[in-house]
């Protein structure tokens, strides 16, 4: 059963050795993660699930690990064998940042994964434990300014309202509601990691508590930090 997740973005910019200099300027990003990323570990959960988004869908052991290499200073995390995508190894990092960590899987989903694809593995996840709290990795849209990696797009700001609405409010339904193609042409890498959440959410109350802890595009590019408890 899950009771626990929470959403944080994966720029690899987030870790202060990969940022440098820059690395302020995400203080409040880098903050945000870990208020959202800690109460998980308060949820007492059996297992604690990392999703986040790859090229191909893929499972990893509790030890994998990953590096930060291709970003710049060869920053590793995790005991096991170099697999994790960014995505992974981003929430890898957050979640060694926040303390002694439960069971861990990872799981990463294909960018293009359809929506059903997402949603069943999100249920899979949600029941694979009397306890289970997920750490989903995902960003917005990349086509917020005239700076982002995709270039300004009209209909970055609204989609990312949407994003930012359903994550205050504990709504699975809007997650699994998100269109690939609309997400495709937004250059929102989270869609299919934020469907797997709303998967795993699907059936449930609505959570307890959810909460909005950041709302913001610093490089153009949509971030979120939200947790959700029941």
């Amino acid at each position: 059963m899950l009771v626990a997740a929470a959403v944080c973005p994966h720029p690899p910019l987030l870790v202060p050795q990969v940022a440098g200099a820059a690395a302020p300027e995400l203080d409040d990003l880098r903050a945000a993660c870990y208020a959202a990323a800690g109460p998980l570990l308060d949820a007492r959960p059996d297992v604690l699930a990392v999703v986040g988004g790859a090229e191909t869908t893929a499972s990893f052991p509790g030890n994998a690990a990953g590096t930060l290499r291709p970003w710049g200073p060869d920053v590793r995390v995790g005991p096991g064998d170099l697999v994790l995508p960014l995505s992974l190894t981003i929430g890898r990092w957050l979640l060694e940042g926040t303390g002694v960590l439960p069971v861990l899987r990872f799981e990463a989903v294909g960018f293009d994964a359809p929506p059903g694809e997402c949603a069943a593995l999100g249920r899979r996840l949600a029941t694979s434990a009397p306890r289970v709290a997920l750490l989903v990795m995902g960003d917005g849209s990349a086509r917020r300014t005239e700076k982002a990696p995709g270039y300004i797009h009209p209909g970055a700001v609204p989609y990312d309202e949407t994003l930012a609405g359903a994550l205050a409010s504990g709504d699975a339904g809007c997650l699994l509601g998100l269109d690939p193609d609309e997400a495709r042409e937004q250059w929102a890498a989270g869609r299919a990691a934020f469907q797997v959440l709303g998967g795993a959410a699907e059936g449930a109350p609505p959570p307890a508590a959810s909460e909005l802890l950041y709302d913001d595009a610093p490089y153009g590019v949509g971030y979120f930090a939200a947790r959700w408890a029941w």
